[in-house]
């Protein structure tokens, strides 16, 4: 009985792979789910130059804790982005590590922006993306369907 609620997608009529299976074979993704693969993909891709400019700009040792940071948010929304735009079931956990990850990062870059204009960027950033995509990427990771 125990193992029955360990493995529901055995009950739920899903393959192990994670896709859903109809009728028709896999699901395809509506519109909107692939609008929001859209976005977490190209929130990702956006990710890659950004980690060039910090690890041409910061001191090393403040490099390595941004640039490795920010590499996680990047494979974590391109993983969950790919994953919801194939209809994939399996979205969830990378989207709960992106919303969890940017969460951090908003933390981390308001409390250490300097007073003044840093500190005005860094909450324009967390206003404008980092929050609205943790946003996306929890309410992501609690649906459970895709």
């Amino acid at each position: 009985m125990a193992l029955s609620t360990l493995t529901p997608l055995a009950y739920t009529g899903r393959c192990c792979t994670g896709t859903r299976v109809g009728r028709g074979g896999p699901a395809r993704p509506g519109r909107a789910r692939r609008w929001q693969g859209r976005i977490l993909v190209g929130s990702g891709l956006a990710l890659l130059p950004w980690l060039g400019y910090l690890a041409g700009t910061l001191p090393p040792v403040e490099a390595i804790a941004w640039v490795t940071l920010d590499v996680l948010e990047a494979v974590a929304l391109l993983a969950a982005g790919t994953r919801l735009w194939r209809a994939d079931l399996r979205h969830r956990a990378p989207a709960a590590a992106a919303a969890v990850l940017l969460l951090a990062d908003v933390c981390v870059d308001v409390a250490t922006a300097a007073p003044g204009p840093e500190l005005a960027v860094a909450a324009a950033m967390a206003v404008a993306a980092e929050l609205p995509l943790a946003a996306l990427c929890g309410w992501l990771a609690r649906r459970r369907s895709a």
